[in-house]
């Protein structure tokens, strides 16, 4: 008897061995496409008269959209920690771009200065104690690529990536280091590792500093956007706007190319808004981003996978950042830690019976690393079409709520609180349902 289970023994295995490359194959890839500072109606097919996005639209008519999604707070590293954990920023700990260092010193420029480091490691520590999509996704046999934007700490050990360009532990390497090169130097890294990966299911974060500053796009592209633009400073970002479209047209293309298309789900957001200033190259307006109004804080959000998403343009249901890793898990039929926000967008039902989205607004710095919710500025929410900005009375005790109608003003132009005063009162207990900031 024990003689013949070690003959059938070895054929299982390869059975096994089998079965496995098989399924690595049947499982979809999966890119996720993040802009860096960009309006959420700055593309075709969000109606914008003047910006070209082709690479983009063609994409959204192959999803399913919502034009009414939204990053739950108006700044870079929060809002991709938010990607990545599924977390409000109150919740994965990561409120600001840079923690506030004593002496007065540059936050900006002191990454990787063994002076500061504890400063900078808390903050990648609050990130690294939640589960993330990335190393879930790893854990169940994807190879994963960094690319582009990256804050927390190298990406393979906080997050949990098998490969990336970003080696985030040397000096000055702040917010992505060698993985900004991709996009605005071309997409081989890309390339290279999906030819690599063979037969191994990935997944690679396109998150570009594009249309970003600096606003430097090609010169063909910006003669074009001067000819169409106000101004050179409102031209150069429209350009940008192009340039990255025209990358994740030749990220696409390349997925079509290598057969890889249809077994690829692709998501796509912004990581925060933008609008662009009128004279001022590569700064921005008001109430763009930093803000928790509509510029700062509105992306549209697309799901694509071809046979199994259908695409449709959704203008009225709600959606926000936190829903995309509960989204991808039931693409592909995987569990989520529990306790997370979001929902997916894939069902229908869920979409439809949710009432209302939330937000968090902080400083640019992070004023106390062990208790980052100190650096609150507002919390938002959005019901139906009503959106309630709530000032951190903590820090501005003058200030007081205000409230508008997105359907008849999308872009904020009327305070309606003292109008709608009876409205006002139950928004505030449904936002402190949500989340009421204490001790800070």
């Amino acid at each position: 008897m024990r003689a013949t289970l070690l003959l059938v023994l070895p054929l299982l295995l390869i059975a096994s061995a089998g079965e496995v490359a098989a399924a690595d194959a049947a499982r979809p890839n999966i890119l996720l496409i993040i802009s860096d500072d960009q309006g959420w109606g700055d593309f075709g097919f969000m109606g914008h008269p003047q910006i070209s996005t082709p690479n983009l639209d063609k994409l959204a008519a192959q999803s399913l959209v919502f034009h009414r999604g939204y990053t739950p707070v108006p700044l870079c590293r929060p809002s991709l920690a938010c990607i990545a954990t599924g977390l409000y920023p109150h919740q994965h700990g990561v409120t600001g771009n840079d923690p506030d260092l004593p002496d007065g010193a540059n936050s900006m420029g002191s990454r990787g200065n063994p002076k500061y480091a504890s400063y900078y490691n808390k903050v990648v520590g609050h990130f690294t104690e939640h589960p993330n999509l990335i190393r879930d996704l790893t854990s169940r046999g994807y190879v994963s690529f960094q690319t582009g934007k990256w804050w927390e700490g190298d990406p393979v050990k906080s997050a949990g990536f098998s490969h990336a360009m970003t080696a985030g532990e040397a000096k000055g390497d702040r917010h992505g280091g060698a993985g900004l090169e991709i996009g605005r130097k071309g997409l081989d890294p890309i390339y290279q590792f999906i030819t690599q990966a063979g037969d191994k299911p990935w997944l690679a974060w396109y998150a570009p500093m594009l249309p970003h500053t600096p606003h430097t796009p090609p010169a063909d592209l910006l003669q074009k956007y001067l000819k169409l633009a106000p101004s050179e400073a409102i031209a150069r970002y429209w350009a940008c706007v192009e340039w990255f479209d025209q990358t994740c047209g030749e990220l696409i293309g390349h997925l079509e190319q290598s057969g890889q298309l249809s077994n690829t789900i692709i998501l796509f957001t912004i990581d925060n808004g933008w609008i662009q200033h009128p004279t001022k190259a590569s700064d921005f307006g008001d109430r763009s981003k930093l803000t928790p109004y509509e510029g700062g804080v509105r992306t549209p959000l697309m799901i694509c996978w071809p046979g199994h998403v259908k695409p449709r343009m959704d203008k009225q249901h709600l959606a926000s950042t936190v829903d995309l890793w509960p989204t991808l898990a039931a693409l592909l039929k995987t569990p989520v830690p529990n306790g997370l926000p979001g929902i997916n967008l894939t069902d229908e039902g869920a979409v439809a019976s949710r009432e209302r989205i939330f937000g968090e607004q902080y400083d640019h710095n992070i004023a106390d690393v062990d208790r980052p919710a100190r650096s609150l500025e507002t919390r938002w929410m959005i019901d139906g079409w009503w959106k309630v900005i709530v000032p951190n009375i903590a820090k501005r005790p003058d200030a007081k709520p205000e409230l508008y109608d997105l359907q008849n003003d999308p872009w904020e132009k009327v305070d309606l609180a003292n109008k709608e005063a009876a409205r006002v009162q139950p928004m505030l207990e449904k936002l402190d349902a949500w989340w009421q900031p204490s001790g800070n």
